[in-house]
Formats: C-alpha cells, sequence, structure tokens
C-alpha cells in the first residue's frame, strides 16, 4: 500500500511540475495576459463544463472501462432541461428531468455492458450515436433560449459569480474534486472501484459486487454529464443541437493526462483536475504567446505524448 502511495505521488508530482512548466511557457511568452486577472476568468468560466465530466470519467477508467457516449448525454440532458424550463417555467424541475435522463441513459450504458456482455467501447459508441441522434430528431435543428433563467436562484447557484467575481461552476468543479477524492481514496466504494478496475475475478472472490459498481459508476456518468449540461446551457443561456460535440477528446485527454491508468486499478482525481487545467488552457496559452492556431492540435498530442511517457517510466521504476 505504501508503494501504491508513494506511485501515485510521484505521478501526481509530475503532473503538476508539467502544469507548472506550461503556465511558465505561458508567463514567458506573454506577461500581459497571463499576469493578469482576465485570463484566469476566461478559464474558470470554462473549464469546469468538461472538467466536471472528466473527474467522472476518472472512476469509469479506473475501472478498466470506457464511456464514449457521454457528450451525446450531456446534449439530450440539456435539450430536455431547455424543453421543459421553457413549457413549465420551473427551472427546478427542468433540472430534475435533466438529471434523470443523464442517470437513465448511464443505466442504459451500465445495462449493456455489465447485463449484455458488450465491452464498453462498443457499447458507448452505439449510445453516442443513438443519443446524439435523439437529440437531432426532437430538436429538428433548432436551439431553445433560456435567458429567463437568469431571473432564478438557480441561475445564480450553477454559474452565477460569488462576489462577482469567482464564476459558481469553477466553485462546483472544486468542490466535486475535494468530493471525487475522498469517494476514490478514502470511501469503501472508492477501494471497491480500484479493486474492481485491478482485477475483477479476484474482486468477486473478495466478495464484491461487481456488476453494481459498474452500474454505480456508469450511472454516475450519466448524471455529471447531464449536470454539466445544465451549466454549459445556463452560461449562455442557450442550448444548440451541437452542444457538448467538443469535449469528448477534451475530457479524455484531462483524464489520461493526470495519470489515470488506461489498463484500471488505478486513478487519481488530483491529476485529472490538473490535466483539466492543462487542456483547458492550451488553446489560448499558444495563441497569446504567438503561434497560430494550427499548432494547437500538434502541441495537444505532444503534451499527452510526454505526459504519459513520463509516467509509463515511472510505473516502470517501480516495477
Amino acid at each position: 500500500m505504501k508503494t501504491a502511495a508513494a506511485r501515485q505521488a510521484r505521478l501526481e508530482i509530475s503532473i503538476a511540475a508539467v502544469l507548472a512548466g506550461i503556465f511558465l511557457l505561458f508567463i514567458i511568452g506573454n506577461p500581459k495576459v497571463f499576469t493578469r486577472f482576465d485570463i484566469y476568468y476566461s478559464f474558470m468560466s470554462t473549464i469546469p463544463f468538461f472538467g466536471i465530466m472528466a473527474l467522472a470519467m476518472t472512476l469509469v477508467v479506473t475501472l478498466g472501462e470506457m464511456d464514449l457516449s457521454f457528450p451525446s448525454v450531456l446534449a439530450l440532458s440539456a435539450l430536455l432541461f431547455g424543453k421543459v424550463f421553457t413549457f413549465t417555467g420551473s427551472i427546478w424541475l427542468a433540472a430534475l428531468v435533466c438529471f434523470i435522463v443523464g442517470i437513465t441513459a448511464g443505466a442504459i450504458n451500465a445495462f449493456l455492458i455489465v447485463r449484455v456482455g458488450i465491452p464498453s467501447l462498443v457499447a458507448t459508441i452505439g449510445t453516442m450515436f443513438f443519443f446524439r441522434g435523439m437529440v437531432n430528431v426532437i430538436a429538428q435543428g433548432k436551439g431553445i433560449a433560456l435567458v429567463k433563467a437568469k431571473e432564478t436562484l438557480f441561475y445564480s447557484l450553477a454559474v452565477g459569480r460569488i462576489g462577482g467575481i469567482f464564476p459558481a461552476q469553477a466553485a462546483w468543479m472544486l468542490l466535486l474534486g475535494v468530493g471525487f477524492w475522498v469517494l476514490l481514496n478514502r470511501h469503501r466504494f472508492g477501494s471497491h472501484v480500484l479493486f474492481v478496475g485491478d482485477n475483477m475475478e479476484s474482486s468477486r472472490m473478495m466478495g464484491i459486487n461487481v456488476e453494481r459498481v459498474k452500474t454505480i459508476v456508469f450511472m454516475q456518468m450519466g448524471f455529471f454529464a447531464a449536470f454539466a449540461g445544465i451549466l454549459s446551457t445556463l452560461e449562455v443561456t442557450y442550448f444548440w443541437p451541437s452542444q457538448g460535440q467538443g469535449y469528448l477528446l477534451t475530457t479524455l485527454a484531462a483524464v489520461f493526462i493526470g495519470g489515470t491508468s488506461v489498463f484500471g486499478g488505478m486513478g487519481t482525481i488530483f491529476g485529472t483536475f490538473v490535466g483539466a487545467i492543462i487542456i483547458g488552457s492550451l488553446e489560448a496559452g499558444i495563441i497569446a504567446i504567438g503561434l497560430t492556431g494550427f499548432w494547437i492540435q500538434l502541441i495537444y498530442g505532444l503534451i499527452i505524448m510526454v505526459s504519459v511517457s513520463i509516467y509509463a517510466i515511472l510505473l516502470k521504476k517501480k516495477s
């Protein structure tokens, strides 16, 4: 256990060092931008939309599973959120429906993976297209304006500005980061997730209900995709049918840059949190230091390769 803790500590120190190095480069490259609060305000406003999903995805990947459907779940949940609010005028009811849709979508994924036995990668590719198709059929290419939501308490709690400065969604991401860390590192359920991801058959022999653990993890992924849908919709007070399509790779990149093993059995919430900040700040930083947008994907790939290589080297040294 001490060795595992030491290994995780090395990984988390490494990802923190990568973050510090990137921001040092940005500050040197354009101090006028990166020594002002405005750029960090922008990061706090936008990163939580995929950062919250990355925290939830960490549990999925730690299980040794994958979920590619969450951007479509986000869009479907947000669509129903907008529809219900428009028809009823109750934002609380709309939020309740949104969460039910997200949890149900996660339960469908869990059923296909746990009960039917379809590999999670294949199952969630199917549900990714299915849920997105539902969005397209229901929305018919039309958006939903939610300007009236600004008058509600729910809006202030979700995406308001704390003290007129700090975006509430950033506070949600921070609180959820702490919650997920406690769950994964200090709660029995987190231990079950780690055990199942490391060795599923041994976990069964230990008395862990593997099917229940997997079902809960996929359902919480749907729940937090729905939550991200609410936040991203309320931030701009508008729903559009393509919502969520840009979050797939950024969310997964945050998880893997953070050091969570794609093979399962090891996950780091701190690493994912930092990884989300790295991914969310790269595009603005690259442009701010004078490079064109053509460099963005190249540098994304480079940072992912370097980070994962560092972690692989650390793990080899451990073994």
